[in-house]
């Protein structure tokens, strides 16, 4: 997800903004540490950042 982030040019503050999640729960799935993030978080991020759901739990390549 940071690789997709950093290549639009969106801070993880902007992606917050976007979607409405904790800037520090966006962080830790970033560090992997949330492993299994819920559906619903998952397809806000990817609206907000022009992707695949798939893009962000890593089940396809960006």
């Amino acid at each position: 997800m940071r690789a997709i982030r950093e290549a639009r040019k969106v801070s993880l503050r902007e992606l917050a903004a976007l979607t409405g999640l904790d800037r520090g729960y966006l962080s830790r799935i970033e560090r992997g540490q949330v492993r299994e993030p819920a559906v619903d978080r998952v397809l806000s991020i990817a609206t907000a950042l022009g992707v695949s759901p798939a893009a962000i739990t890593h089940e396809e390549t960006p």
